[in-house]
């Protein structure tokens, strides 16, 4: 009777994610894996953050759309863990159903007959460049050095050394939260800066791709050799979760930060890294409490002396950065 209304909350959301197993567990097919608070920490490439409250790696379309289907049913937030390159997790972890494409099955690389590949949204990006070299596919040498998969490169429209996703797509296949299968064409989907519309409301399952010309596997490796040699001269080591800021108009957030002397700043473990001054590394032990610290460090000074309001591009995941900036 002297229960809170928070109280009455967790209590209806943990009986909430205790029916949501109990149901959807004996309808996974084996292959799938089902967990309660898995640290994801270790599936981030920045190294930092709690557990999911359900974490699931789906073996099937059809396990998606049961853990899906489940979860809108009662209510439950739904969130998707790719690689976890672009993304800062909070110490306390995420209080929803973390779905991961994980399993082999969403890996598949196959060209088709037409000429185009079928890349599922598993496959490490690192991977499809070099199945792509290996058989002779150019244009997709600028992913080899983006730490992620092809579900998150779609969602983001990931980009580098002037080539972005969205260029060698030709179509995407994706599940709407609502279980339903669709398949979009590039023409019709709604993509810009690190963002395709279409996939913040589904789940890509994969795309076809369009190789922009076919070459000898040595022609291709040398032009992937000159971006990773750029890519380790101009980028950190240490654990990063990649970009944490995106470049305003007309000029850099690197150079912005730079210029100001911010390389070196640190918050406890969480350092501007003195290579690359949009990147924020993990020193060690770092946690989402000292980046998240650090990040407003950065965008005060920036306001301060020029005025510019510097924009997260990295994802505070499960939350939004409006509300702890």
């Amino acid at each position: 009777m002297n229960a809170t209304l928070n109280e009455i909350g967790r209590e209806q959301r943990e009986a909430a994610f205790h029916d949501l197993i109990a149901t959807v567990r004996p309808r996974l097919t084996a292959a799938s894996k089902l967990a309660e608070r898995e640290v994801l920490a270790p599936k981030t490439t920045m190294r930092v953050g709690g557990p999911a409250r359900v974490y699931a790696e789906p073996a099937t379309v059809d396990d998606l759309r049961h853990l899906l289907l489940e979860a809108n049913r009662r209510g439950l937030p739904v969130l998707l863990l790719g690689r976890g390159s672009n993304l800062i997790i909070p110490d306390a972890g995420v209080d929803g159903l973390v779905l991961s494409l994980a399993h082999e099955s969403w890996q598949k690389f196959e060209p088709k007959p037409d000429g185009r590949i079928w890349a599922g949204a598993g496959l490490r990006l690192k991977n499809l460049c070099g199945l792509a070299t290996k058989a002779g596919f150019k244009g997709f040498e600028f992913l080899e050095g983006i730490p992620g998969n092809v579900g998150g490169a779609l969602r983001m429209n990931a980009g580098a050394m002037g080539g972005w996703m969205f260029d060698v797509v030709e179509e995407v296949h994706l599940m709407s939260f609502a279980g339903e299968v669709r398949v979009m064409p590039k023409a019709e989907m709604h993509v810009d800066y690190r963002h395709c519309a279409e996939l913040q409301a589904g789940i890509a399952l994969g795309a076809h791709l369009k190789p922009a010309a076919t070459a000898g596997a040595e022609d291709i490796r040398r032009q992937i050799d000159v971006y990773q040699k750029k890519r380790v001269e101009s980028q950190p080591r240490e654990p990063s979760a990649g970009c944490i800021f995106k470049n305003p108009p007309g000029t850099s957030a690197g150079r912005l930060i730079d210029e100001l002397g911010l390389k070196g700043e640190r918050v406890g473990d969480a350092e501007v890294s003195t290579v690359h001054a949009n990147f924020i590394v993990n020193r060690g032990h770092a946690t989402s409490a000292d980046i998240i610290g650090l990040v407003r460090q950065i965008r005060a000074r920036v306001k301060s002396a020029r005025g510019i309001d510097l924009e997260p591009e990295v994802l505070l995941y499960g939350q939004e950065w409006r509300d702890v900036l």
